[in-house]
């Protein structure tokens, strides 16, 4: 008698997968990006094209909308999970615990909605090729790269599907195992692989890249709008959180530059003090619609902000105390701290044993994130014993880095072109 995972096996192949080619009538990239780019602010735009134009993997963290739109033409399962939804290498990270421990864990959820799990993995798959490419790893090591970080998806959800919801629930991966790979292959030992940051200011200003940084004053109109902000945050925070941001008051503000897929939007840090100076530092991150909605259910939250923090909340081991979200002039925003113990590997400083061993362990953040969602069993069982899964995420990442590369091209030639 077939059991039901090899009906669907059946029904929707797992070497379908490696078969996706771009459709016909697939949008324009460049395009794709512009339309993204209308709501931005637009000072800041150059500033994203610049960060996209520095490499092709500089531009497929920017590119998650084109993706989006080439994920919805792959055959799915039907299984569905809380979706990271630009689940690449760099949203990948440790960050320190409510009780101060640091884990290992997906550290981006702008673009999170309950979708496919199939989407996370092939954006994670391709960003191994492609970051892989970046830093001068043979294919054959790309490969094992994809090969180990798949696998440790397929093998880690089937041992979910043995375990209680609650033995998930508080499954975690461990910060130390990063560490130890980064110090142990890193290209150059007098460099350290890690990114360790301490919110600690030692100052009553904020004074980080001062080239992408404005200050405030206090009677600007958007620092106004800022402690607009953050009273409005305090209404979504639990009851005793509420109680610890009230020991805190606001001593300055700034508009701050972020990463590559997020430039443009309106992002700001707060420092805030108690009593004896002790600084927190929040950061305040508009959060529009995620690229996933146009080919997906739209949110049921009426807040985006809120949206992020519930997507946060379901797939993280665990969450930053002071995550809550608020809505002021039109836009939605969610408020954490910012740069909490957080620790970051620079793909660049690792070695290619770090590099494969990296990405093996964010095939394990991810498959622990959706298992808590997802169906561990039902996935597990789909995925089954054997490597034929891995090896078709292999063909398929191959396949997307070579259109990354032409959408690549295609980008530099419009960004490099004559303005009409």
């Amino acid at each position: 008698m077939s059991t039901p995972a090899k009906s669907l096996r059946r029904a929707i192949s797992r070497t379908a997968l490696a078969d996706w080619k771009p459709s016909h009538d697939r949008p324009d990239p460049v395009e794709v990006l512009r339309q993204q780019e209308a709501a931005r602010i637009p000072e800041l735009v150059p500033v994203r094209h610049a960060r996209m134009l520095a490499s092709p993997f500089g531009f497929f963290r920017g590119a998650a909308a084109i993706m989006a739109a080439d994920l919805a033409t792959v055959p799915i399962t039907g299984m569905r999970v809380q979706l990271c939804g630009d689940a690449h290498l760099v949203n990948f990270g440790g960050y320190g615990t409510p009780e101060r421990n640091l884990i290992f864990d997906v550290n981006d959820f702008d673009e999170t909605l309950p979708g496919p799990w199939e989407w996370d993995v092939l954006r994670l798959a391709a960003s191994i090729e492609i970051a892989g490419q970046e830093h001068g790893v043979r294919r054959d090591r790309r490969d094992d790269a994809i090969f180990g970080a798949m696998r440790k998806y397929r093998t880690d959800m089937r041992r979910y599907a043995l375990m209680s919801p609650l033995e998930v629930w508080y499954s975690r991966v461990d910060v130390a195992s990063i560490a130890a790979l980064a110090d142990a292959h890193m290209k150059d030992p007098s460099e350290d692989a890690l990114h360790l940051v301490n919110n600690k200011t030692g100052s009553l200003r904020l004074d980080e890249n001062p080239h992408l940084i404005e200050h405030f004053d206090d009677a600007d109109d958007r620092a106004v709008r800022l402690r607009e902000v953050m009273r409005r945050y305090r209404e979504s925070l639990p009851a005793h959180v509420g109680v610890l941001i009230d020991r805190y008051h606001a001593v300055d503000m700034a508009m701050k530059v972020v990463g590559v897929g997020s430039v443009g939007t309106r992002c700001y840090v707060m420092l805030c003090l108690a009593e004896d100076d002790e600084p927190l530092v929040l950061q305040v991150k508009e959060a529009d619609a995620s690229v996933l909605e146009a080919y997906l259910t739209p949110s049921a939250m009426p807040n985006h902000g809120e949206r992020v923090v519930a997507g946060q909340r379901l797939m993280q081991a665990a969450s930053d105390l002071f995550l809550g979200w608020t809505s002021f002039d039109g836009h939605d925003f969610y408020i954490r701290q910012l740069h909490d113990m957080k620790v970051s590997v620079n793909l660049a400083m690792l070695g290619v044993p770090a590099f494969i061993s990296y990405a093996v362990d964010c095939g394990a953040a991810l498959s622990r994130a959706h298992a808590r969602s997802g169906e561990p069993a039902a996935i597990g069982g789909y995925l089954g014993r054997s490597a034929v899964f891995e090896e078709t995420m292999i063909r398929f990442a191959r396949t997307y880095g070579k259109q990354n590369a032409r959408d690549y091209k295609a980008f530099v030639k419009a960004m490099h072109a004559p303005a009409k």
